[in-house]
């Protein structure tokens, strides 16, 4: 499986990995042969770039901290929490609930699998699936801190649901800042169902430890450990993912940024934890190496983030030759560019 750019994607390649709607309903299903109405289709959706399945690496699977099948009822269950926002209805906190344990338990399952942005967004899906990829990778940090079950459950429900102020919201009223932000309103909201501790997240997860962030202008000791998680996991998602392609970056050029920001706007021992979990070079992307070679990142090796294996497949007469370059092994290697 490879991950290639929308506009290199050609008729009759294979879907690699499955397409969601914003409710969780499969929008194209993993095995489908692309068309051009399909691949016209995902451009004029928001799609920039996608899986898909290559014969030079059916071994290669993506690791997956959360199934398919758990990430589908989450979505579920925050499209519906945002549908009950929008028309005035009770939030369900169990349904929510029940949703979070489950993810808990296969995120404590899959803590040492280096976490990758691999949910295929649409301007449809695209807030669900940050919001998900968010509460991911704030646990992934809060395992890795110790936290208990108590904890990381309540730092879980402030991740997943740490923008549900906007819902409804105006870009006006955005503008008016004060208690009108984002912030202010997700608290609100949180604190009356689902408790003080993950309403704080929602509240102060645009804080910064200097003291110049929104929406209070915190200094360090008074921000919330869970939110300074969240902090860091929401701007990566939104480095990473960016709507803007020129404003996009690459997951190592975000994880440079983060720790340029380390110590100064972003918690430091919070984004030392968080550089631990995420794959710098996530498995499928196509890297040159210092060699001049060009392969596909094939394998990852846990507390190696930037070492990866990059399978590289030449043409040689009709025959094709293919090795792969283990880079925690060659040190004198390096990925010097990224290509997708």
């Amino acid at each position: 499986m490879r991950y290639i750019d929308l506009e290199d994607v050609e008729p009759g390649q294979i879907l690699g990995k499955t397409i969601f709607s914003s409710n969780g309903q499969i929008l194209l299903a993993e095995n489908v042969e692309l068309t051009v109405y399909m691949i016209n289709t995902l451009r004029r959706i928001g799609v920039g770039a996608i899986y898909i399945k290559d014969s030079n690496f059916d071994d290669v699977e993506i690791p997956e901290v959360v199934s398919e099948e758990t990430k589908r009822m989450v979505i579920e269950r925050l499209h519906e929490v945002y549908g009950s926002l929008r028309s005035g209805k009770p939030l369900s906190p169990k349904a929510v609930s029940v949703s979070v344990d489950k993810l808990l338990d296969e995120l404590a399952a899959n803590k040492n699998v280096l976490f990758q942005l691999t949910d295929i967004r649409t301007a449809d899906n695209e807030m669900y699936v940050h919001a998900l990829n968010v509460c991911m990778m704030s646990v992934l940090v809060g395992i890795g801190m110790e936290l208990n079950q108590s904890q990381l459950k309540d730092l879980a429900i402030g991740a997943l649901l740490h923008d549900v102020g906007k819902v409804g919201m105006t870009p006006a009223e955005e503008k008016l800042g004060g208690r009108h932000h984002h912030t202010w309103r997700g608290y609100e909201i949180l604190k009356k169902d689902f408790g003080l501790l993950s309403a704080h997240v929602a509240l102060q997860h645009h804080e910064t430890i200097d003291g110049t962030g929104l929406p209070r202008a915190l200094d360090d000791e008074h921000i919330h450990l869970y939110a300074k998680i969240v902090a860091v996991a929401n701007l990566y998602d939104n480095l990473v993912c960016a709507r803007d392609p020129e404003e996009r970056m690459m997951p190592h050029d975000a994880c440079e940024h983060l720790m340029a920001l380390a110590g100064n706007k972003l918690d430091h021992q919070v984004t030392v934890q968080f550089l631990k979990h995420v794959s710098i070079y996530p498995t499928g992307i196509s890297v040159r190496l210092s060699t001049k070679e060009t392969g596909v990142v094939v394998g990852q090796h846990r507390g190696l983030p930037g070492r990866p294996i990059v399978r590289v497949v030449r043409k040689n007469d009709d025959d094709l030759e293919v090795k792969e370059v283990d880079l925690a092994r060659e040190t004198t290697v390096f990925i010097e560019q990224v290509l997708a």
